[in-house]
């Protein structure tokens, strides 16, 4: 009996340390839906590598779920009907896990595909990752419980750097030109918003959207912003449409303060330099300057890919998933995001959280200054001998904006 009892025991505590770690050793595959070519094409090929490298770092010791992360890049060539095909694609290969991020359109047709392929798929669930998507409605009227943002929404950010901005008497007048979509329609509206509560004395000169991805010379839309008597841009323009802003303004000679979302996005720091001394801020959750873990990340994927890794929400994304399937003990998707949904968890700006009544990420944001690099602020952006600098630190309190969600959960 003594013989027994010992063996029974012996055989329950291996089934219980099963069950602690029944994941490990697993591969969990996460497609990227992404435009990874025409006009933002460099944008997610360096987001592909970022997943890529951030999922390497994740994988074994660091772990602690003691699963192994494989990105796999899909092309969706940056349009939502593409998106959603690529989505399918990415189900028939068995995919239970996408992340995506460029552009608030592909992302809201994702939301609602997952959303309905999980309602008439039980047991095939898809948990979407979204990382840079910053539509508002992702997280109010158009809330899924499937969907967890990484990244601040518009109206996070924009109350944020309206706060900043008001403290500067220099911004009397100013030019809005963004993008003709959701995201850029909301960096218009929230600033007009956020602004007229804060500085009801600034005025807005000039009120642009252009066509995304298809302007290919901002000098009439700079001619246009020298007329109007402009002393500040707002900008939430990324990509070639920031790019070509800033090489227009430099062809013009305008010098005037430039308040952006992604003026460190691949291409934009290079075309800066050219220009020489330039005022640009930047809102983001993040600044080129960190030092410990992530600063050794930026320097280590820099010397390997000769590029910048900036969209530091990957690495949020990755960890949060790591530690729901050790909270989960699965890679289930329907285990896994019951986990992460009100989760707590240190991420690169600190204690951040999955706020449960609509996954938006709650987290610190920075404000950050274009200037040449110096003995503080090493890391030089696209080697161009400048870098993004911290000049404040938003806590997530400051920053955090109330929800509409009204999430329907499983």
């Amino acid at each position: 009996m003594k013989f027994t009892l010992k063996h029974l025991a012996a055989a329950s505590m291996v089934v219980v340390s099963f069950g602690a770690m029944a994941q490990k050793g697993e591969t969990v595959k996460i497609a990227m839906i992404e435009g990874l070519s025409g006009p933002f094409a460099n944008v997610g090929q360096n987001q592909l590598k970022s997943w890529q490298f951030v999922a390497e770092h994740f994988n074994g010791a660091k772990n602690p779920a003691g699963v192994k992360f494989e990105i796999v890049g899909m092309d969706s060539k940056g349009s939502p009907q593409e998106a959603l095909n690529t989505f399918k694609a990415a189900v028939d290969q068995g995919f239970r896990y996408i992340a995506q991020g460029n552009g608030s359109g592909a992302a809201l047709a994702l939301s609602d595909a997952v959303t309905k392929h999980n309602a008439r798929n039980p047991g095939k669930e898809v948990v979407y990752l979204n990382y840079a998507a910053v539509d508002p409605a992702l997280t109010n009227e158009k809330c899924s419980y499937w969907h967890f943002r990484l990244d601040a929404d518009t109206s996070q950010k924009m109350e944020a750097l309206t706060s900043f901005m008001k403290d500067q008497p220099k911004v009397k007048k100013v030019y809005l030109l963004n993008q003709n979509y959701s995201h850029g329609q909301q960096v218009a509206k929230y600033f007009k918003e956020g602004i007229n509560r804060k500085r009801p004395d600034v005025q807005i000169v000039g009120d642009d959207l252009v066509p995304l991805g298809q302007v290919k010379d901002f000098a009439p839309y700079v001619a246009k912003m020298k007329q109007a008597g402009a002393d500040t841009i707002v900008t939430g323009n990324w990509g070639q449409d920031l790019t070509l802003l800033v090489k227009a303004m430099n062809d013009a000679g305008l010098k005037i303060p430039m308040y952006a979302y992604y003026a460190a996005v691949s291409g934009t720091p290079t075309v800066l330099a050219a220009g020489g001394e330039t005022e640009v801020y930047q809102i983001s959750y993040a600044h080129s300057n960190y030092t410990g873990e992530m600063g050794a990340l930026t320097e280590a994927y820099q010397k390997k890919f000769g590029d910048d890794f900036y969209t530091f929400s990957i690495y949020n994304g990755i960890k949060m998933m790591a530690e729901g399937m050790a909270k989960a003990k699965s890679t289930d998707p329907v285990k896994v995001a019951a986990a992460m949904s009100g989760m707590r968890f240190k991420g690169f700006n600190g204690e951040s959280e999955m706020r449960k009544l609509d996954h938006q990420l709650q987290q610190g944001l920075y404000i950050s200054k274009w200037q040449k690099v110096d003995a503080k602020n090493k890391y030089s952006v696209e080697k161009t001998g400048f870098t993004f600098a911290p000049v404040k630190y938003i806590e997530a309190y400051v920053a955090s904006t109330p929800t509409s969600c009204d999430m329907k959960r499983p």
